[in-house]
């Protein structure tokens, strides 16, 4: 087993329906669109895109880093801003924690 990393949660909302019907999609298309530039980086082990079970649109992508150390190295280098920018107009900055960088305290499989 590998040894606990850094969780980081971004929350994301979709568009108001009324005012772009595929909003959900466009947040999901940013999130594969980053995804496929992300794979191979060091550290990342892997990503996902979940969506609020009750309230559709509501969306926090949460990606696992190896260590802190990797996640920032990554996060100050000169390619974060420019493949992140798919996602950023999505960010729900509503919430006091719209993103957040968490160490695993612990964990249990299966």
């Amino acid at each position: 087993m590998s040894p606990p990393g850094v969780c980081v949660l971004l929350f994301a909302t979709a568009p108001d329906a009324a005012t772009a019907p595929d909003g959900a999609a466009s947040v999901a298309q940013a999130y594969h669109t980053i995804s496929r530039e992300l794979a191979g980086t060091p550290g990342l082990r892997r990503n996902a895109l979940l969506e609020l079970v009750d309230s559709p649109g509501r969306f926090v992508v949460l990606s696992e880093w190896a260590s802190l150390d990797e996640f920032r190295a990554w996060e100050t280098g000169p390619d974060h801003r420019q493949v992140t920018a798919p996602l950023r107009p999505h960010q729900d900055r509503s919430a006091a924690a719209w993103f957040g960088v968490y160490h695993v305290a612990a964990t249990y499989d299966g």
